[in-house]
Parts: C-alpha cells; sequence; structure tokens
C-alpha cells in the first residue's frame, strides 16, 4: 500500500491534497538498531521527488565516512550531472563519538553541537533545504549542550514545508509533542550482546 489510507479523516476543511502536503516532523527513537538507517531510507525517496537534502550530524566527527554519507554524495553528482533527483548538503561537524571514546573532550562536543544547530536554524530561515536529517541531534538536547526551548520553538515555527527527521535515543518529550509522527526502535536482540563489533556494510 504505497499511499495508504488512514482510519480517520478529522472534519478540519482540509482536502486530502492539503493534508499531503503538510510539513512532517519525523523522530526515530529508542535503544533499537535503525533509527538512521530509516532516516536515510526517507531521504532517498525525497532524492527521487527532487527535493533538496540537508543532512546534519551531530555527533559523528568529519573522519567518520559512513556509507551513506558516500552514497549521498554520489547522488548529488548525478543530480548535478544529470538533473536527475535533488541536491544533498553533508555537514558534519561533530567532534567524535564522546558517549564511547575515552578522553573525549564534551566541552569541544558541545560547542561544536551549537554551531551545528546555528546552521540548521538559519538553514530553516532561509527555507534552504525541503528535507532535513539531523541525525543523532536528541544527544546534545538530553545532554543539555542546546536549549530544549529554543529548538522546540525554532522547530514548531518553521516556515513552508520543510521536513524535518530527528534520530538518536530518548527523544525529549517536548520534542515528542510536536512530531507528526514517532517511531521506537525496540531491541529484542543484537550482536553487541554477544560482545561483537559493528559489521562494515551493517552498522556504517
Amino acid at each position: 500500500m504505497s499511499k495508504g489510507t488512514p482510519d480517520r479523516v478529522p472534519d478540519d476543511g482540509l482536502t486530502t491534497a492539503q493534508r499531503r502536503h503538510r510539513p512532517a516532523l519525523i523522530v526515530n527513537t529508542g535503544p533499537g538498531k535503525g533509527k538512521s538507517t530509516a532516516a536515510f531510507g526517507t531521504a532517498l525517496r525525497g532524492w527521487h521527488q527532487g527535493w533538496s537534502i540537508g543532512v546534519f550530524q551531530f555527533v559523528k566527527s568529519g573522519r567518520w565516512r559512513s556509507g551513506e554519507q558516500a552514497a549521498f554524495e554520489a547522488l548529488d553528482r548525478v543530480h548535478r550531472e544529470t538533473g536527475a533527483g535533488g541536491p544533498v548538503r553533508w555537514h558534519t561537524l561533530g567532534a567524535g563519538l564522546t558517549w564511547t571514546r575515552a578522553g573525549s573532550d564534551r566541552a569541544a562536543q558541545a560547542e561544536a553541537a551549537s554551531g551545528t544547530w546555528a546552521e540548521v536554524r538559519d538553514a530553516l530561515a532561509a527555507q534552504a533545504h525541503t528535507l532535513y536529517l539531523l541525525d543523532e541531534f536528541t544527544y546534545p538536547l538530553t545532554w543539555g549542550w542546546l536549549d530544549l526551548d529554543e529548538v522546540i520553538a525554532t522547530l514548531a515555527t518553521r516556515p513552508g514545508v520543510q521536513h524535518v527527521i530527528v534520530t538518536g535515543r530518548n527523544a525529549p518529550q517536548p520534542l515528542l509533542d510536536i512530531a507528526t509522527t514517532v517511531t521506537e526502535m525496540t531491541k529484542l536482540k543484537h550482536p553487541f550482546d554477544d560482545g561483537q563489533k559493528g559489521q562494515a556494510g551493517i552498522e556504517w
């Protein structure tokens, strides 16, 4: 079922087309695997629609080159060379994987997250992209690195039709309250539990 049929149609005076063109705020949270993977899958759909895609990674270092980044950079080249799809801009300003790396500089990480959020805020005000993927954005929110009230106000009042996807564990309740879609990934089983490290092509 590609477009789906809702169980209930509200009596709000909006047409089907008007509802389909409302801005989405999607939150992928929970302890299970697949939050970012699902977000990038949605971004692929947006690229196919010709949308401008902005990817903002809040924790991963610029030295961490993922398969998703390589793929979306290739798609951006396809767009520039053939006109297919849409443009992609990739921002990786995080200082590193601070919750797993001993000796990571939390102050530097907080400063980087603040700078990345400032870029998102400016891009939203300028309506620079159609889809924003804020990868691992819940962490600077739950760690107190960003002003949660300011973030919520900015996302809730963003102009135009700009879709936003947020990933990360423990999404704060105010973010869930303004989201249009919330999915919680629940872990039932994972190789990490048996001491296995991440696998190329599976985790990155």
